[in-house]
């Protein structure tokens, strides 16, 4: 049995990792006012009973964490991202952008376009892309997952079979050398049918993700054409990703 002080550790960090996804060593430590090595024992300890994923510097959830929490995860690195991949987005035609807080702020970012259709799953990119001149947004339908403030299910893969990309913007929940990775099965699948109808796959992930894995493959690293991150593109950590992605933003 865990020490009652262990035991409210263990609460502390389960909720933190709930709320935000990830938790870096040197934040736990300080909050819980312990040692750094405890923190390590106890991601350690998080990761063989499949709770969390010890990454560089601290642990991410193994499970769905809602979008607001995601949101205020990293804000800086996602603005860097979608700094890098605003430059890819067309001016028109249709695209398609998953339901992550990282393309959300993608979004955000597009400020009018000529005549640009974006397709999404994600309720609050949906709201993002409203009122800016020269872009129609348009949902892909399905139901509600309050986890993810997405939509899933078949009815919304359905409608992807149907239609036709020029490039899908997406993020993940983790990335190896073979796949990009989701938390639910669900998300995995609705994916993989995003990327089916897509010329096209750019995907924009923290670094903290590479080098991981989730629940559920979705998309194959090989289909990706471009792949960005808050690191500098020359960066030795993404050495291995410049080996299978034609573009390292």
């Amino acid at each position: 049995m865990k020490s009652l002080a262990a035991e409210e550790r263990w609460n502390w960090l389960l909720a933190r990792l709930k709320e935000s996804k990830a938790i870096s060593l040197a934040d736990a430590a300080h909050s819980l006012g312990v040692s750094e090595m405890t923190v390590r024992r106890d991601f350690t300890a998080m990761e063989e009973r499949g709770i969390a994923r010890r990454v560089r510097g601290g642990a991410v959830y193994s499970g769905p964490v809602s979008f607001h929490g995601r949101e205020r995860s990293h804000a800086e690195e996602k603005a860097l991202i979608a700094a890098k991949l605003l430059p890819l987005v067309p001016t028109s035609g249709v695209i398609a952008m998953d339901s992550s807080t990282t393309i959300n702020r993608l979004a955000q970012e597009i400020v009018a376009s000529d005549d640009l259709t974006v397709v999404t799953n994600g309720l609050s990119t949906f709201h993002a892309l409203q009122d800016k001149p020269g872009v129609t947004a348009i949902l892909t339908g399905g139901a509600a997952d309050r986890r993810s403030d997405s939509l899933i299910g078949p009815v919304a893969t359905a409608f992807l079979e149907s239609m036709r990309f020029s490039s899908f913007f997406a993020s993940a929940a983790a990335v190896d050398d073979r796949a990009c990775y989701e938390d639910t099965l669900e998300e995995a699948e609705l994916k993989r049918a995003f990327a089916r109808s897509s010329a096209h796959i750019v995907i924009g992930v923290h670094a903290e993700k590479l080098d991981g894995t989730a629940t559920a493959a979705s998309v194959s690293l090989a289909k990706v054409a471009a792949l960005a991150t808050e690191l500098d593109a020359d960066s030795p950590e993404l050495a291995l990703y410049a080996q299978a992605v034609p573009t390292i933003l």
